[in-house]
């Protein structure tokens, strides 16, 4: 019985480059031809682990609850209102195998940035409170980072599912 490959049959053999060394940019790679313009410069494009978008997360908000502290007078506004950029910064620069992480973390680095700034006093029991009702009155800014993390993790989903498809030809 024959057995099929599973495999697709591997590249033939590249010829060895003709060139010796580096090449100025701009100078053609083969005798004539018109020169190539010198790659662009491009951001970065870091891919974070999930846990790697987590920590980026929270440790973003922790930045951010210390510069509210120390220039604001521990707003809580000011924190809400740069929460959702650290969301959408994390949704964006999580790799794609973890992409449902995003809007998983972002919500604990906002509970984890907001607990120094939340104003408890008294021990404990004290802390504790301070942090329950930073979270509820500001609700609303940690249910908009969500979002924009949710809604960014999703679109690049749709986008990445839309590239695996291969059109069919109709005979």
């Amino acid at each position: 019985m024959e057995q099929y490959r599973t495999r697709p049959a591997p590249h033939p053999q590249r010829p060895p480059a003709q060139r010796r060394g580096p090449r100025p940019t701009g100078v053609p790679a083969q005798g004539g031809g018109a020169p190539r313009p010198a790659p662009a410069r491009r951001m970065p494009r870091p891919r974070l682990t999930g846990l790697g978008g987590g920590l980026f997360a929270c440790t973003s908000m922790v930045l951010v609850a210390g510069i509210c502290w120390l220039l604001f007078g521990s707003s809580l506004f000011v924190y809400g209102l740069l929460f959702p950029p650290v969301a959408a910064a994390t949704a964006l620069w999580v790799r794609p195998a973890d992409l449902i992480t995003a809007p998983i973390g972002v919500p604990i680095a906002f509970a984890a940035g907001v607990w120094p700034i939340s104003g408890g006093s008294g021990g404990f029991g004290g802390q504790l409170m301070g942090l329950v009702s930073a979270l509820s009155l500001h609700a609303g800014w940690l249910y908009a980072g969500t979002l924009v993390a949710a809604l960014i993790a999703l679109v690049r989903k749709a986008v990445l599912i839309g590239r695996r498809r291969v059109p069919r030809r109709v005979a």
